[in-house]
């Protein structure tokens, strides 16, 4: 066998990202509550994991309304969450390890208690007021049809100074006015002093939603919008990508920085709109989140169409991403039915996420398999399962406590939580099936692993082989020196795989095959949702290295 070539290692192009939410992750102090000292303390466990950076959900200054996306200061951590210090020695020790550290940084709000507000709402004079979004008009009378995305107008009437101000969130999220030069220069200035401290990169909290349509013109029906896929002015307008440009030429200025774009977009999944926050891949963003997985159902056939539109979406110079959940939607597990079968789908979507060309990027707890909570509706904080209930019963579900033991409240806290810990944490924990070589941990830990170990995985190129129409991906990730064939059966039945002609392959991960088995065949056999990950040995016998 040939010596490996080294490739050029980008940490956040070819590393694996973990996104903790910290309210969950663990509490160091016993207030139910998760923080950062805690994070420090599971920091080993992340480097036992394998993964390259943390992102973090807010823990700025907040009153919390929605759990940190209102920032009343841009500068300072939130007392529930510990202090400045704290983070900076969560930096510190996590660099020591090898992990980056990515914060959220929420750009198309404040929280109305921000000190910016309060001016901007003090009087129409006040050299804030144009900071936020205000139309002229009446109680009777809103600007335009514009709706929030929690739920009913997007317009709030302030009596006193008898004008509506816009929020796209919660009322108690009114929108920055991006327009205004002031507002770009005071992000620019929070920006440095991040990454003056250290901080490896930011991810843009509703990036595409900063800039409005100037004119304030109606938005389409939502039906009608997304069948027709007619413009919103409240997304995506072309000056979003202008300060997405100069937040990159800022970043470009300090060494081996990035940021990655939360693309919600409607229809949910377009992976054209999210590729052109990529622009031309070098002036923009570094990574979009396009969301194409998450929203669809499990079947190889979508998946792989999703895929390839989002492959076909990334310019040239621009580099690919995937996540399977995150903290707004449910967690990917509960999609996948009931019983012990969805762990087994649960393993092929791993194997899918670890192996396509692109950064991973695994929400907390996903590694051990956990799923949503059902709560009752007297345990949910989060304002959306309350105005909704019991038609929607909010984002909490997949937020609640990471599972770290079998014992009382998980191992996460010594004192009751901010919310339920799932019973099934009797089973599912990370104490438990770090023991099992069986488990979804060893399962997540070991794909790692080889993704860091093999070229191909975290740098080749990605050639289809089958393309879902029967249940089945299958693929090969090739590099100079190696070729690795993927094998996804996303069906309950046993199939049979010609590859053409004979192939020598050796096992390097299965969830049905023997590691390290090897074989010389041109039929591979493929189990009841069997994700495997083979190397083929013949490459090296191609012509290339005799």
């Amino acid at each position: 066998m040939p010596e490996k070539k080294q490739k050029k290692w980008i940490w956040w192009k070819h590393g694996v990202f973990y996104h903790i939410y910290p309210r969950s992750f663990y509490d160091s102090n016993g207030d139910g509550i998760g923080d950062i000292p805690g994070i420090l303390l599971k920091l080993d466990y992340l480097v036992n994991l394998g993964v390259d950076a943390i992102w973090l959900s807010p823990v700025f200054k907040s009153p919390m309304v929605d759990f940190g996306y209102d920032v009343t200061d841009y500068y300072n951590i939130d007392p529930v969450f510990g202090t400045k210090d704290d983070f900076i020695r969560l930096l510190h020790e996590a660099h020591k390890r090898n992990i980056r550290v990515v914060i959220d940084m929420v750009l198309n709000h404040t929280s109305d208690r921000h000190p910016w507000f309060a001016e901007s709402a003090s009087s129409h004079d006040n050299p804030k007021h144009d900071w936020y979004i205000w139309q002229k008009g009446n109680k009777f009378k809103k600007p335009n049809n514009w709706r929030s995305v929690m739920g009913g107008s997007a317009w709030q009437f302030d009596q006193r100074l008898q004008e509506y101000y816009l929020h796209t969130f919660f009322r108690e999220q009114p929108d920055l006015n991006w327009r205004n030069k002031e507002v770009r220069e005071a992000f620019m200035d929070i920006f440095r002093h991040w990454l003056d401290l250290g901080v490896d990169g930011f991810r843009l909290d509703a990036v595409n939603m900063i800039i409005k349509d100037k004119k304030f013109r109606n938005n389409p029906g939502l039906l009608t919008g997304v069948l027709w896929r007619r413009r919103w002015f409240t997304r995506n307008q072309p000056r979003s990508f202008k300060i997405v440009k100069q937040l990159r030429k800022l970043l470009d200025t300090y060494d081996d920085r990035m940021m990655v774009g939360e693309v919600y977009t409607l229809p949910p999944g377009d992976s054209e709109m999210a590729g052109n926050y990529l622009k031309s891949g070098d002036n923009a963003m570094h990574l979009a989140f396009d969301f194409s997985l998450m929203f669809k159902p499990f079947s190889a056939r979508k998946y792989f169409k999703a895929i390839d539109r989002w492959y076909a979406s990334i310019p040239e110079k621009g580099w690919p991403c995937h996540v399977l959940s995150n903290h707004d939607l449910r967690r990917i597990i509960s999609k996948y039915g009931k019983g012990s079968s969805k762990y087994k789908r649960a393993k092929v979507a791993a194997m899918l996420l670890l192996t396509l060309r692109g950064t991973p990027f695994i929400y907390y707890g996903e590694e051990i398999g956990m799923q949503n909570t059902s709560l009752r509706r007297s345990e949910i904080l989060d304002p959306l399962g309350k105005k909704f209930w019991p038609f929607y019963k909010g984002r909490d579900k997949a937020r609640t406590p990471m599972q770290w033991s079998a014992g009382n409240n998980a191992g996460f806290s010594v004192a009751k939580p901010w919310l339920p810990v799932n019973p099934d944490h009797v089973r599912i924990n990370v104490e438990d099936e770090w023991k099992d070589t069986e488990s979804m941990l060893t399962f997540y830990s070991s794909l790692i692993r080889l993704r860091k170990e093999h070229s191909a995985l975290f740098a080749g190129q990605w050639v289809p082989l089958r393309m879902g129409l029967d249940g089945v991906i299958v693929f090969n990730r090739i590099s100079t020196d190696e070729k690795l064939l993927i094998l996804l059966n996303f069906t309950s039945r046993e199939q049979a795989l010609s590859l053409g002609s004979s192939f020598r392959l050796e096992v390097l991960l299965s969830t049905h095959k023997v590691p390290h088995e090897k074989m010389e065949t041109s039929l591979i056999h493929i189990e009841s949702f069997e994700a495997t990950l083979m190397c083929d040995l013949s490459y090296f016998e191609t012509e290339q290295f005799r």
